[in-house]
């Protein structure tokens, strides 16, 4: 997709029930931009996610896509039944695709090895990949993640990250992604919005982790915590933050 702006929020707002959900909120993704919205809880993080994906309408303002914009939704969670045990290849044919599809995303995402096992006895870490790995069944334009690391630790989170950098770069796709903690994404983003109902402030990393509105939300970055995500690895992590030693050994023995 070559138009300049794949997806544009102007002026949105959102009231339910009286109660006002976002007010005057603009936004813009370009291709192959990461842009991470970041927030405390119940700043409106998910309502725009769902004005975005259209499964909300605005009540004040208009949301535009670029025309015939292929979105890939990995949510923020997922309940599954235990009574009824699905495979994770399985799942990930859900809405369509076929086998070739499946083997590349989940090659993409490290999740071969998982495709027989069912979805119910997957970890945190590796039920973020399947999930991750849906969201390509679409080959989509623009990548819509919510929270994407919940359930996974530190080591893991870097991992995770790392991970959609990359398939940014392979896929030369977008990705609007939210969190509730800028100390944790900030070598994974081009752009944060930050928004408390309304935006507080926009722009670079580097800049809105100095902005006083930032500060007064989130506080100052530990250096001591961010470290993790920027020195240069010996090793990798498997799908729950595990040190893999070359060799294929890990840290748990």
């Amino acid at each position: 997709m070559t138009t300049e702006t794949l997806l544009r929020g102007e002026g949105l707002g959102v009231t339910l029930r009286e109660r006002q959900l976002l007010r005057q909120v603009d936004f813009k993704l370009k291709p192959r931009q990461i842009l991470t919205v970041i927030g405390p809880n119940g700043a409106g993080k998910t309502t725009l996610v769902r004005l975005a994906l259209g499964l909300l309408k605005p009540t004040a303002g208009r949301i535009s896509r670029a025309p015939g914009l292929r979105i890939g939704y990995m949510p923020q969670r997922l309940s599954l039944p235990d009574s009824m045990p699905l495979p994770v290849g399985r799942f990930l044919t859900l809405g369509g695709g076929d086998h070739a599809a499946v083997l590349r995303n989940a090659t993409e995402t490290g999740i071969t090895q998982l495709l027989d096992q069912p979805m119910q006895g997957l970890s945190g870490g590796e039920t973020q990949r399947v999930l991750l790995a849906r969201a390509l069944m679409r080959d989509p334009h623009l990548l819509m993640l919510d929270e994407p690391v919940q359930g996974i630790d530190i080591n893991g989170q870097g991992e995770f990250y790392r991970l959609i950098v990359r398939l940014r770069d392979e896929r030369d796709c977008a990705v609007m992604m939210v969190s509730h903690d800028l100390h944790l994404v900030m070598a994974a983003t081009d752009e944060v919005l930050c928004i408390n109902q309304h935006v507080c402030c926009s722009g670079h990393p580097d800049m809105v982790t100095r902005h006083p509105a930032y500060l007064d939300l989130f506080g100052e970055i530990d250096a001591e915590t961010l470290a993790v995500y920027t020195h240069h690895h010996d090793h990798r992590h498997d799908l729950d933050g595990h040190v893999v030693r070359p060799g294929g050994g890990n840290d748990d023995g």
